[in-house]
Parts: C-alpha cells; structure tokens; sequence
C-alpha cells in the first residue's frame, strides 16, 4: 500500500517510491520471478515515476473512476 490502508482517495506517500526501489533490488539479487503491484493515491502525477521505480502492475480508484471522463483518465495515467 502506498497509503495508510482504509479507504480511497488518499495522498500518496511519497516514501514509496524507495520502498518500491529496495524492493525490486530485493527481487532482482535473488533471481525472484515476484511482481510489484502499487495500490493508493496512484494518479496521473505518479504513475510514471512509480513504473520506473519498479512497480509493475498500478491499481488506481479514484483517479479513474472519480473521473468525469474515465478513458481520459485512464489514458493519462498510461501515459505519464
């Protein structure tokens, strides 16, 4: 979780984004076939950044579906 756990729509916790990079540095030296999957405050501002990280798999609530126009909303966040 990169929120405190309860419900949506959370900021982010920006010390995520390390424990995302230790994790896959942990799954990398270890010959792992582990995924990273992120859940909370994940939005178009950090999706990106995340996937680079390490994560590999974002799972986004409110971002999208408090959307007014949901396929824009999912656009952006593939593609920032």
């Amino acid at each position: 979780m990169s929120v405190d756990p309860g419900f949506g729509g959370q900021k982010f916790l920006p010390q995520s984004f390390q424990k995302i990079r230790d994790l896959k540095e942990i799954i990398s030296s270890r010959g792992l076939k582990a995924i990273i999957e992120v859940d909370g405050g994940i939005d178009k501002d950090n999706a990106g950044m995340l996937v680079d990280a390490g994560a590999d798999v974002l799972v986004s609530g409110t971002a999208i579906f408090g959307s007014k126009d949901i396929p824009k909303a999912i656009h952006d966040l593939r593609n920032n």
